[in-house]
């Protein structure tokens, strides 16, 4: 079983590596730096994602992937985006920030959006490279279901006709933007 280093501590983001790579060992960088954190001062998903890769690959020495993902609303000039975790504050707090992202879309009819996923991946001795996932939605008028993390109980999906919050962990495994993202870089690790 291959270890596969994911730069973040978000038990969401793991928990979704995880169904992505069952076969594989998934190692949240905090089990191995506990007070691992990069200031992402990009200002694009692939910026910010590349950063903390790097970051984690300087220090550990080896492989490492990253992301930065999230929720871009077209009748907000793209908004919350690279802002995603911290829409309402530093605290990095889901409920504010749905609470927050449903205050703004009060009156809107576009309500189109996209979740937005980058994954960089990062080797000692070699250029960091950029792959990216995602997939379209519209903003919900209300939280639905109860699975999942973010923004998923109000980025519905059309097509489904649920939101992602009501999707099981393999359904959005199989559809999501890290899965998208993912695939692309493991078409690349082929």
């Amino acid at each position: 079983m291959t270890d596969i280093v994911i730069a973040t501590g978000n038990l969401g983001k793991i928990n979704d590596f995880k169904a992505i790579f069952p076969d594989h060992h998934v190692i949240g960088i905090t089990s191995l730096l506990p007070d691992f954190d990069v200031e992402e001062t990009g200002s694009t998903f692939e910026e910010n994602a590349a950063l903390k890769a790097e970051a984690a690959s300087h220090i550990l020495g080896k492989t490492v992937i990253a992301d930065d993902s999230g929720l871009a609303v077209d009748a907000l000039d793209g908004a919350p985006g690279i802002c995603s975790a911290r829409y309402a504050g530093t605290a990095k707090d889901d409920e504010a920030n749905i609470d927050l992202l449903l205050e703004n879309m009060a009156g809107k009819t576009d309500r189109t959006a996209r979740f937005v996923c980058v994954i960089a991946l990062s080797e000692p001795g070699q250029e960091t490279q950029v792959f990216r996932g995602e997939v379209e939605g519209v903003v919900a008028e209300a939280r639905r279901g109860l699975n999942g993390f973010g923004y998923d109980p109000v980025f519905y999906l059309p097509d489904r006709q649920r939101t992602m919050a009501e999707l099981n962990t393999a359904e959005k495994a199989e559809i999501s933007h890290r899965r998208r993202a993912i695939d692309k870089l493991k078409d690349y690790l082929k």
